[in-house]
């Protein structure tokens, strides 16, 4: 039996009262169910992603509305992020491709970036070599190479199959000469060097708040997220070998969501500057090399 739809206006109806009606959980690029369906209607139809308006009432194809339909009915059905259905995610204007190899993409560190973490990096101009750890799709290195234009950035990730998404991004950006990715364990598979900055967001969530992740996260990969039994396990080694990475004025800056007391048990008594993001002042943490463990 054919649905009784026909136009742009009616299935972003049908997607808002679909999804909210399968409770999903959101954080992946949109924070409701409203902006949730008008992307992945807009996406699926072709339609510029910022321009709803002019095409709410536009008659649509059958098989237009059917393609609409599997899409909405997969994320409701399956609990599928919307990033991986449409293979993009977006940061601050800036188009990634993602798949279920790497996490979405959903950094703060990102917005810091847009002005070159000033004033703790007195000139982003003067930097010249940058670190990323955890790269997961590339996207903090890409973002990190705009706003440190003279910098050469290294990039690193455990995660074979991360790195294969990040070296799709990469290239896209055409940053294969300033862009410098590396597989293995934090620090272990880099040259020896020192970096006027450090970036990382780093698998902290907690054992106990991984149990209780929402089916949307749960198709992520376990090994960007899980940071053991108090979230620390990774941020603990960062911290700790940081400072043979640093310059004498480099900064470390570390991403670490809702861990906030969980990062203060473990790094008690380093001076942790908190730095304000649109998400507040706990998400993530600024330690200066003078400042980090000998």
């Amino acid at each position: 039996m054919a649905l009784p739809f026909s136009t742009v206006r009616d299935l972003l109806r049908f997607g808002v009262s679909r999804f909210t009606e399968a409770g999903l959980s959101f954080g992946h690029g949109s924070t409701n169910a409203y902006d949730e369906a008008a992307y992945l209607i807009l996406h699926t139809l072709h339609l510029p992603l910022d321009t709803l308006e002019p095409f709410l009432d536009a008659r649509l194809l059958d098989t237009e509305i059917d393609a609409v339909m599997q899409v909405i009915e997969r994320r409701a059905k399956d609990r599928v992020p919307a990033a991986y259905i449409t293979q993009e995610a977006w940061m601050h204007g800036h188009r990634f491709y993602v798949d279920e190899r790497v996490i979405v993409p959903r950094s703060f560190i990102g917005e810091l970036l847009q002005d070159g973490l000033q004033p703790y990096v007195a000139d982003p101009d003067h930097v010249t070599r940058v670190l990323e750890l955890c790269t997961g799709s590339g996207c903090l290195a890409i973002l990190a190479a705009q706003a440190f234009e003279n910098a050469d950035i290294d990039a690193v990730d455990i995660s074979a199959d991360a790195l294969a998404v990040a070296h799709r991004n990469v290239a896209d950006y055409q940053l294969e000469d300033r862009v410098t990715l590396y597989e293995g364990d934090l620090y272990a598979p880099l040259p020896a060097a020192r970096y006027e900055v450090i970036i990382t967001n780093p698998p902290y969530v907690n054992a106990d708040a991984m149990q209780s992740l929402p089916a949307e996260y749960r198709h992520e990969p376990e090994l960007a997220l899980a940071g053991g039994a108090d979230g620390m396990d990774v941020v603990r080694r960062i911290v700790r070998e940081a400072g043979k990475w640093l310059t004498e004025d480099g900064v470390l800056v570390v991403e670490i969501g809702n861990e906030r007391a969980n990062v203060e048990a473990a790094l008690g008594g380093l001076d942790l500057v908190w730095l304000s993001t649109s998400a507040g002042d706990d998400n993530v943490f600024l330690i200066q090399a003078a400042d980090l463990p000998a």
